[in-house]
């Protein structure tokens, strides 16, 4: 059990994944203490929303965003620090629905803040880190991207992309976040670029990462071209 005694809140978007929720949330039960799990729903189709509602009800450690439309992962996550800090997190995470962030991990992460690191990732990048489930040319395509940006824009941090991370009240306090318009992995990227800038303490932790076994995926082309364009944006300033 996770029990730091810092008041943490954990973001987690959400687009159609009532599928994998009720196991997530099984998961994060087992490990949370002094924990709030905020979802933020993008309108799910699927009914994700809804049946978050009625999980509310067994989990007491939950909370939940309802947005009227399909805002993206960036603006979600600016929903969900925002919601954070006026409610006195001392930290402030952020992980995936689909179950590719193992709740079991979240302990080591927070050890890693209790030690003094203003921020934390979850890497798949660092030795004993692991992606399971993914093709090789996912692989190599994840790789060469996250090389591509870390080169250009001078980055020390190894896996920029991961949404598995805690932050720390100080450490968004220091950072533009609520400026940053990027989406998906750029948003990961920028804010990574941000806090290097601000030079805070960046500590990364090896995870297992495991492709999502229910439901889609919601990479797309656009947010591969965001990617680049935000590094090019970044690389400018």
């Amino acid at each position: 059990m996770v029990n730091s005694g810092l008041k943490c809140v954990i973001a987690v978007p959400t687009y159609n994944e009532v599928d994998n929720l009720p196991l997530l949330l099984e998961r994060l039960s087992q490990v949370a203490r002094n924990f709030t799990i905020l979802i933020v729903d993008d309108n799910s189709p699927d009914g994700t929303g809804a049946a978050a509602e009625k999980l509310k009800t067994k989990y007491n450690f939950l909370e939940i965003i309802h947005n009227q439309d399909k805002t993206g992962l960036g603006a979600a996550y600016q929903s969900g620090f925002k919601w954070a800090l006026e409610h006195g997190a001392d930290i402030i995470g952020e992980m995936d629905a689909d179950l590719s962030h193992q709740p079991k991990e979240l302990p080591r992460l927070i050890n890693a803040v209790s030690a003094g690191a203003d921020i934390v990732i979850g890497s798949r990048r660092i030795p004993g880190g692991k992606i399971i489930g993914w093709s090789a040319w996912r692989q190599f395509t994840s790789w060469a991207a996250m090389t591509t940006a870390r080169l250009i824009l001078g980055l020390k941090t190894k896996d920029v992309t991961s949404g598995f991370r805690l932050y720390t009240r100080t450490a968004l306090n220091k950072i533009p976040w609520p400026k940053v318009q990027s989406s998906g992995y750029a948003w990961q990227e920028e804010l990574i670029f941000l806090a290097e800038r601000a030079k805070l303490k960046i500590v990364e932790i090896p995870i297992t990462f495991i492709d999502r076994q229910h439901g889609q995926s919601k990479l797309s082309f656009k947010d591969v071209q965001e990617f680049f364009l935000t590094i090019f944006k970044l690389w400018r300033q």
